[in-house]
């Protein structure tokens, strides 16, 4: 059955839930009003029968013998059967055909056990509503029972037209039900049959257009929701595409380079060779060339991951890894001077990326910084500042520094690819810090990098 139901369309499984429910509560409904009706009908009848019967006892034909020889119509009750019961079970009646349906309850009534008796009993497969109540005594002093019988025939009809109407009413409520499910259904999905389709657009012509959204309710919500992925991935679509772009550019630099060499090199081949120094030059300049390139590679592979790799995450001291790129900084930059003030910061991650991060703002603090320059690096509670005493950052550059390629004018004549710092900022937000630039004490450039804590990543 639940197979069944997820092979329909989510309209008809509307529907159909609509109309069940209408159902039952019509059902419930008409199953309430008709026990209603029933007992209120039938407490109509017992009530008026009981106040024939007192009335009748009361009547000045009260005495038992000449209560029973009057006609039924002299009691207002045509339609009754009318008998007197004596306490030692014999009946009375004026007319044996119309003698009413009598038992063990009426002879209780007759004997005085009972105060009076009302029950339902057949006869000749008629069904009777019956009452007994005391009719006093004979001069003999026997006790009489004054026994009243009415056919529920009327009664029957009324609740057999109840039943007909709450099953007509049912059937024409579960109908228009039905109907009105599968109508809220279409109008109610309409949205959702809209992000299908967009979906379906998107899936086949990889267009990211937005669908028009009216209305604050759930689907609204959705589809919102559903535009936000789509501009989500726009998005995602147009870094892949710049970074590809300023790969290209990038890397057709020293790529030319390399070529122009290697061309040089098989021409002096060709013709006798070059002389042992300027042959040397090339290679050297070829070698750094592909290093450079080499490093361009790896930087653009480590930019091109949205998620953070599946690296080794433990519990490391920041300060350590510090002292690390420190103690490499300061062989590639031996005109410097690094004056370094490191606090023991507990974190979670991974030391490749931290260290790598740590280097890259070294380095790029050693080649703004004069000759004989100083870098101060400070470590404090997670914050770690690097500080130089270059030309600094402009203002204008300082919010795009950390972007993929970006050269700031005063860069764009030094070696690099502008992947450094947007390699710092990558690590930074993969272990749930941040950075950021701004003006050192001494004018030159400050880069900031924030880290939390072990405590707060792992809460993280």
């Amino acid at each position: 059955m639940p197979g069944f139901a997820s092979r329909l369309s989510l309209r008809t499984r509307v529907g159909a839930l609509a109309a069940l429910g209408v159902g039952l509560a019509v059902t419930l409904t008409a199953l309430a009003a008709y026990l209603t009706v029933s007992s209120q009908l039938r407490s109509s009848v017992d009530a008026n029968l009981l106040d024939r019967a007192q009335q009748a006892v009361s009547t000045p034909f009260g005495d038992p013998v000449q209560l029973v020889n009057q006609p039924a119509e002299a009691i207002l009750a045509a339609d009754l059967r009318i008998a007197l019961l004596r306490e030692d079970g014999q009946p009375f009646t004026a007319d044996e055909r119309s003698t009413p349906p009598m038992g063990r309850d009426e002879l209780a009534v007759a004997r005085g056990s009972e105060p009076e008796s009302v029950r339902t009993l057949h006869l000749d497969g008629e069904p009777y509503r019956v009452v007994a109540v005391p009719a006093g005594n004979d001069l003999r002093g026997l006790e009489y029972a004054l026994v009243l019988a009415q056919p529920t025939e009327q009664t029957d009809e009324v609740l057999d037209r109840l039943r007909l109407v709450s099953f007509i009413a049912g059937g024409v409520g579960i109908v228009l039900a039905t109907w009105a499910g599968l109508s809220i259904a279409r109008a109610g999905l309409r949205p959702v049959r809209q992000l299908t389709q967009a979906a379906e657009h998107v899936a086949a012509t990889g267009q990211l257009e937005p669908i028009e959204v009216t209305g604050s309710d759930e689907i609204a919500r959705l589809a919102h929701a559903f535009n936000a992925m789509l501009a989500a991935l726009s998005e995602a679509r147009l870094r892949q595409s710049r970074l590809v772009a300023d790969a290209g550019h990038e890397l057709r630099t020293p790529l030319t380079s390399m070529r122009t060499n290697l061309d040089l090199l098989a021409q002096s081949e060709a013709s006798g060779g070059l002389a042992a120094a300027d042959r040397a030059q090339l290679i050297a300049d070829t070698r750094a060339q592909a290093v450079e390139l080499s490093t361009l590679v790896g930087d653009l592979v480590e930019l091109s991951r949205e998620d953070p790799p599946a690296a080794s995450r433990e519990q490391l001291d920041l300060a350590d890894v510090v002292r690390d790129a420190l103690s490499r900084v300061r062989r590639r930059a031996p005109g410097i001077a690094f004056a370094a003030d490191l606090h023991s910061w507990i974190v979670q991650g991974d030391a490749t990326q931290l260290g790598r991060a740590a280097t890259n703002l070294l380095d790029n603090a050693a080649k703004f910084s004069p000759p004989h320059g100083t870098v101060t690096v400070t470590l404090r509670d997670g914050v770690l500042d690097v500080c130089d005493e270059g030309p600094g950052i402009a203002e204008v550059d300082r919010p795009r520094v950390f972007d993929r390629f970006y050269r700031s004018s005063e860069a764009r004549g030094l070696p690099g690819s502008g992947l450094g710092l947007a390699i710092v900022k990558a690590a930074a937000e993969r272990h749930g810090g941040s950075v950021e630039a701004g003006r050192a004490p001494s004018g030159g450039a400050r880069l900031t990098m924030r880290l939390p804590g072990a405590s707060s990543a792992a809460l993280d």
